[in-house]
Formats: structure tokens, C-alpha cells, sequence
């Protein structure tokens, strides 16, 4: 079965991950006053915190165009696409818009794309998901099932260093969040089923924060020796070593696999965010 992954650059990936899975990526733009930055192999992160926390307000993010997916899709038999949750993003739009201009021109390509209500590293754990299906041997329609049923169960968890975004784009009461931010008061953030964020919990200090974060998994989760545990951080190596193996400890998880915020991802967490999936 020729078959290929498409993800957008929410995607959190590693070089390791993208060669064994054959993983492309479809790009989104992200705007700071008048800098235009792409999210793609080039993108240099320090640059983009730079501007972030030079800029008064919020970075615009723009999708991939149809036309972008659909150049990603030709040359193959089966495509399986994880994009941003729906609720977050237009990126789930435009790739069914580029599946349906496939459809006119190639009825031969399959296309199926996955709505991941998800970000950064749930979009890697579900594309990890599906290439490991694949390399399994699975038929299409199996895959499908399999993975909406992960989707499904996925839990995806993480904690802030920094609110400024969240205050600049006008998500958090501003007041509120300079109060947060100066009695050093972290959020406890977490997925919901429609896709969207939620509170869970809330700690003060970034130590107590992360080992909350890991208590939570034990909550929310279960079978947990079946599953990967997929991390992304921002520049926070230190915290994601530390819940690698507190997770490990606790929780006896098959894998646990930690990776880098590429652009999208780094908007959304900031200095020092740290996000999880499983």
C-alpha cells in the first residue's frame, strides 16, 4: 500500500519521527506587527519568542492553503492527514477543500483527514499512531477506525510558563493575568472533547505546576503501560527530562518520546510551556 502522512506544522516532529514515518508537513504563516514568519524547516525560533515578546499585541497565524495540501498529496495511493483541532484553526477546512480538488482531478488518491481536537504534540502522537498502523500492515479502513478511536481516548495536557499571549489575544482578563503573573501562579490547561481548552487546575510556581502535571496523567489516564507518551516543550528540556521520568516511574508507559515546539506550538506555549499527549 503506497501510503503517505500529511500533517501541519502544529505537528511537533523530530527528525527521527519524519524519516521513519515519511512525514510532510504543510506550513502555516505566523504575523508580528510587520514580520511574517513560516513555519517550516527554516523557522528560526529565538527570533520568533524575540518578536512575541516584543510585540504588544497577539501573532496572527494563517493556514495552509488547499492548493499547499494538494501538492503534498499527489504521487500516492493513500494519504492520511492530522491537522489542528478544527475548533482552533482553518487548517481542517482547507485540507478537505484540497481532498475534494483532488477528488475532480484523481479519483485514484485516497485522502482521509483527521480532525486531531488537538495541538503540537497530540498531532504528533496521532501521526505516530497512524504510522505505526501502516508499518503494521493495516488496510485503510482499518487505520481509519483505529486511529478515531485514539483520537477519541487521547488526552492532551500542559502548563504555561508565560500567560502574555493569552492576555495579549485577549483569551485571559488582562487584570487577572498580570495578577497571575505576579503571584508566579501557573495554569493547569487541558483538551476538551469538542477541541477546545480548558482549566483543570492551577499551582504556584513552575516546580509545583509540572509535578501536578504529572499527577494528572495518572488521573485522566488509563492502560497507560500500552500507550506512547508524546512531550513538546519550549525551550524546557529540563522540565520535559523530569516528567519523562516521573511518567516512567509512575506509570510504566511503552515509550516516551520528547520533542521541540515548532512555531505554531511555541505561539501557543510560550517560554517554558510544556505540553503532553497520550
Amino acid at each position: 500500500m503506497n501510503s503517505k502522512i500529511v500533517v501541519d506544522s502544529c505537528c511537533d516532529l523530530n527528525q527521527d519521527i519524519r524519516e521513519r514515518f515519511d512525514i510532510s508537513t504543510a506550513p502555516l504563516s505566523i504575523d508580528i506587527e510587520d514580520k511574517t514568519f513560516t513555519d517550516d524547516h527554516n523557522l528560526d525560533r529565538e527570533k520568533l519568542l524575540s518578536a512575541m515578546k516584543a510585540s504588544k499585541n497577539a501573532p496572527k497565524t494563517a493556514s495552509p492553503s488547499p492548493e499547499t495540501f494538494l501538492k503534498l498529496f499527489r504521487g500516492y495511493e493513500n494519504v492520511f492527514v492530522v491537522t489542528l483541532s478544527k475548533e482552533l484553526s482553518s487548517t481542517y477546512q482547507n485540507a478537505l477543500l484540497a481532498k475534494q480538488l483532488l477528488s475532480d482531478e484523481d479519483e485514484d488518491i485516497f485522502v482521509h483527514v483527521f480532525n486531531s481536537y488537538s495541538a503540537t504534540v497530540g498531532e504528533t502522537m496521532i501521526a505516530y499512531k497512524i504510522g505505526e498502523l501502516i508499518e503494521a500492515g493495516y488496510g485503510r479502513e482499518e487505520i481509519i477506525e483505529k486511529t478515531e478511536k485514539y483520537i477519541a481516548e487521547m488526552e492532551t495536557l500542559f502548563v504555561l510558563d508565560s500567560l502574555d499571549n493569552l492576555i495579549k489575544a485577549g483569551r485571559m482578563n488582562k487584570v487577572k493575568g498580570k495578577i497571575a503573573s505576579f503571584f508566579n501562579i501557573k495554569p493547569i490547561l487541558a483538551g476538551a472533547e469538542d477541541g477546545t481548552i480548558i482549566l483543570l487546575d492551577k499551582a504556584r510556581g513552575s516546580k509545583k505546576a509540572i509535578k501536578k502535571l504529572v499527577d494528572k496523567i495518572g488521573q485522566r489516564g488509563e492502560e497507560l503501560e500500552e500507550k506512547i507518551l508524546g512531550i513538546s516543550h519550549c525551550n524546557a528540556l529540563e522540565k520535559a527530562e523530569y516528567i519523562k521520568n516521573e511518567a516512567l516511574k509512575k506509570y510504566n508507559f511503552r515509550e516516551v518520546i520528547i520533542v521541540e515546539t515548532a512555531g505554531i506550538s511555541t505561539v501557543y506555549a510560550n517560554e517554558g510551556g510544556v505540553v503532553l499527549a497520550f
